[in-house]
């Protein structure tokens, strides 16, 4: 029988990017805040700039919770298993995947929020993409940019402002939405390769502008500037100029003394009362089951356990799964189209040794709407991103571009040669939401507790696949305006476990087609809150941490404000 503890007033399950923001306006207001994570604190030691330990083999990652529930995929509901992951895209610890994600800090554009009315406004209905399930959102841009800007500033991102209040700035990017104010700090300063590759936009006349980044540029915070020296892929920041959730937000809300973290803490189920209510979240930690009852329950523990977490919950209120008895859970589920790269020889070294994959120069005149659809056959784009990052093992793995044998000496003299000559592009690509895209539970694939893991069903519609054509031709026009003496270009491949994972609990005023409403919470157990990308319904081409934890502190404000009607 389970431990029971205190009653407290929010339970927070995950403190990752989401979680770890939405805590601290939560113990601003003086609420009684617990955050279950089922990873630990890492600190400087744990990371050391290690090329073999962070990226082949895996650690942390490897020796986390979630690489023991990677989730299993199949294109479609006929097709076979594809190959499962071995290390999980996602990782256990506080301050989540923000731990060892690259930084890319990206707002989404206006038409994001608009893809359906916008494209019916613009093309036609009939240009809807068949089969896809993708709303509107319940409100757009304008209502999420005070807490972009909010959140922007208590972690620290580093960018340069291109639309402030309607004023164009062409030192950003002129695509934005408008913002009220510019980034906290400039832009992480660009090197001979990125400037080379702004000037061949340029050529093309091509807008090209630095990304924002979640790394400090200079002093922030108490926090010091980034040292461009590497290793920041899968790895952590043992200088803490990663704006990590763990060295930002999460002290933060410690600081008021509000804020309890509960590590190694695996959840197992979400409980409720004989009214449908949210009760409070049962969880394991050292081997004793512990019950721990809230008056609000906050699950932000990434799109698939968000997902798995609901539809194990069963009760009588919910005999298929908390918060879905309209089977809205696990819908609507999509993973960002980050595959189809393109990847460039040049004739000369690139300087790449140093730096990192937040640090380059990005070209959005093909993104989203930002350019006429009328003669294409897809909706869309994507945003362009060049980046300086090279690891040695990652260097030794280079494309040969068919030019000799992936062996012996022919392949040395080839790898000695041209170590430093290449680069692939980061292209990021609108995905939308299809009605035969979903997650359940794998009906026999478990984890070492005995529960089902997370099944994708989910692959890459023509919609895709048309972007990824489209973009794959634009970065090659801009590879080869930068003197690259050949290209290849990578497969689109299916659909997999990703750290770009949306739905699976849309957010939307209908809930009979969402699981959360507007606020972030659940249409069904009132006092369930759900936090994270998977109550996203669009991607644009940006990566999801921002808008998530913009919408994180977007809901743990509404909570706040409404604490009467809502525990």
């Amino acid at each position: 029988m389970a431990t029971e503890l205190k009653k407290r007033d929010v339970v927070i399950i995950g403190l990752g990017a989401a979680g770890g923001v939405a805590a601290l306006p939560l113990a601003r207001a003086g609420l009684d805040v617990v955050g279950l994570e089922a990873g630990t604190w890492l600190n400087v030691d744990d990371f050391a700039p290690d090329e073999l330990s962070n990226n082949v083999r895996g650690w942390p990652q490897a020796v986390q919770k979630a690489n023991r529930e990677i989730p299993t995929q199949r294109p479609t509901a006929s097709s076979p298993y594809s190959p499962r992951l071995a290390v999980h895209p996602t990782m256990n610890g506080v301050g989540g995947t923000t731990l060892h994600y690259w930084g890319q800090s990206w707002r989404l554009n206006p038409w994001d929020f608009k893809v359906m009315s916008e494209t019916r406004r613009r093309y036609g209905a009939s240009r809807i993409p068949r089969g896809s399930t993708v709303e509107d959102w319940p409100f757009g841009l304008d209502e999420l940019e005070p807490y972009y800007d909010v959140v922007e500033r208590e972690i620290g991102v580093s960018g340069k402002a291109g639309n402030i209040s309607g004023r164009i700035d062409r030192g950003g990017n002129i695509f934005e939405g408008p913002r009220r104010r510019e980034y906290p700090m400039p832009a992480l300063r660009g090197t001979e390769f990125t400037e080379i590759m702004a000037g061949a936009a340029r050529k093309l006349g091509w807008h090209a502008f630095p990304g924002p980044a979640a790394i400090a540029s200079e002093t922030y915070d108490g926090r010091a500037a980034c040292a461009y020296h590497g290793f920041c892929a899968r790895g952590g920041c043992h200088i803490r100029a990663k704006s990590s959730t763990a060295v930002t937000t999460i002290p933060k809300a410690q600081q008021t003394k509000r804020l309890e973290v509960v590590t190694e803490a695996t959840v197992t189920r979400l409980d409720v009362d004989g009214n449908g209510r949210v009760s409070g979240v049962t969880y394991l930690k050292g081997g004793t089951e512990y019950f721990q009852p809230a008056s609000v329950v906050l699950l932000a523990s990434y799109t698939y356990e968000n997902v798995r977490l609901l539809l194990l919950s069963r009760s009588s209120a919910y005999p298929n799964g908390l918060s879905n008895n309209h089977g809205q859970v696990g819908r609507h589920y999509f993973s960002h189209c980050q595959t189809a790269a393109v990847t460039a020889l040049f004739p000369r070294d690139l300087n790449n040794w140093y730096g990192l994959p937040a640090q380059g120069v990005a070209v959005d005149n093909w993104a989203d709407d930002n350019f006429d659809h009328a003669g294409l056959d897809f909706i869309g784009g994507g945003n362009l991103w060049v980046y300086s990052d090279r690891r040695p093992i990652a260097a030794a793995n280079m494309n040969t571009f068919g030019r000799v044998p992936r062996w012996g000496s022919a392949w040395k003299a080839f790898v000695r040669e041209n170590a430093d000559r290449w680069n692939t592009a980061y292209l990021q690509k609108t995905t939308l939401p299809y009605e035969d895209n979903y997650l359940d539970l794998d009906p026999e694939v478990k984890d070492p507790l005995g529960m089902p893991v997370i099944r994708m069903t989910a692959d890459y519609k023509e919609n895709e696949h048309r972007i990824a054509a489209f973009i794959q031709d634009r970065m090659t026009e801009w590879y080869t305006a930068a003197g690259a003496v050949t290209v290849q270009r990578a497969p689109v491949g299916t659909m997999a476990p990703s750290t770009h994972a949306y739905g699976g609990t849309r957010m939307g005023d209908n809930a009979e087609t969402n699981v959360v409403d507007r606020w972030g919470f659940s249409h069904e157990a009132p006092n369930l809150g759900i936090l994270g990308a998977s109550v996203m319904g669009t991607s644009g081409a940006r990566n999801p941490t921002l808008t998530a934890q913009a919408l994180a502190w977007r809901t743990a404000d509404y909570l706040v404000k409404n604490w009467r009607n809502l525990s």
